[in-house]
């Protein structure tokens, strides 16, 4: 079931795009750091400094070392409150399980170890960590305020892809996106999955408990978080109209 049109002005992209390339992100950006009031600057800085731990590291991946794990069928998990429903009632063995940072924990919660995880460190660590520890991959992200969390957790972390808002940097990708859920999209897309499930992407008034480690139980949206959701709302349904895969939503009504 698609989500409902979404009504915003959109940016003029080109229509031929097979997936977003650094030129067709860089409008969206230049708007999302505009509207949010993010700086560039930082950005670029974390983007730096993640490539520093990688390499110091040595416990990065590069983006053909995922090429693998992304079968041609993937369901990517946000965090919003009809994930609980879904993981009870629903089977996704037959595709990859790629996670949006927090979705995690939902997934281990029933047993389920995803073969991806998109994260910028904001989620249940001790989650994200066990599940690395499992198996999965992940994909950290950089941007200006999360440097903290950079250089106290990517030591302890490994098989890492990194990813940035900003120009890419060799061993820093940067495939589009901004929420750790539709990040978790691009991702999918560019690496060669043709059909994807969004699992837990409500785009509502209710943020799920598993979006911030201090959430106890679904909360009312906040005005960042509403904007966020906007952002990524776009960014979709650019990708539905210029991507190769076909993306298809489970929709809360389905588990009422």
């Amino acid at each position: 079931m698609k989500l409902a049109p979404f009504q915003k002005t959109f940016i003029n992209l080109p229509s031929n795009c097979t997936h977003m390339k650094w030129e067709d992100w860089e409008p969206f950006y230049l708007r999302i750091v505009r509207e949010m009031g993010y700086s560039i600057e930082e950005d670029r800085k974390s983007a730096e400094l993640l490539r520093s731990l990688l390499l110091e590291g040595d416990e990065y991946i590069l983006r053909e070392e995922l090429d693998a794990v992304i079968g041609r069928k993937a369901y990517v998990f946000g965090a919003g409150p009809s994930l609980e429903n879904a993981l009870k009632e629903f089977d996704f063995s037959d595709g990859t399980l790629i996670s949006a940072d927090g979705a995690t924990t939902a997934l281990l919660d029933f047993g389920l170890v995803p073969d991806v995880i998109v994260t910028d460190l904001d989620g249940r660590i001790s989650d994200i960590k066990l599940a690395n520890d499992k198996g999965s991959f992940l994909v950290v992200h950089a941007h200006g305020d999360n440097r903290d969390k950079l250089v106290s957790y990517v030591p302890f972390l490994s098989r890492i892809l990194g990813t940035c808002q900003t120009e890419p940097l060799d061993i820093i990708y940067n495939f589009g996106g901004f929420t750790d859920g539709d990040r978790a999209v691009f991702l999918a897309e560019e690496l060669g999955a043709r059909e994807i499930t969004l699992v837990g992407f409500d785009f509502g008034d209710i943020v799920g408990k598993w979006s911030k480690p201090s959430l106890k139980e679904h909360s009312l949206v906040w005005e960042s978080k509403r904007k966020k959701f906007e952002f990524a709302r776009e960014l979709l349904e650019w990708l539905e109209k210029n991507g190769r895969a076909r993306i298809e939503y489970l929709s809360p009504e389905l588990m009422d």
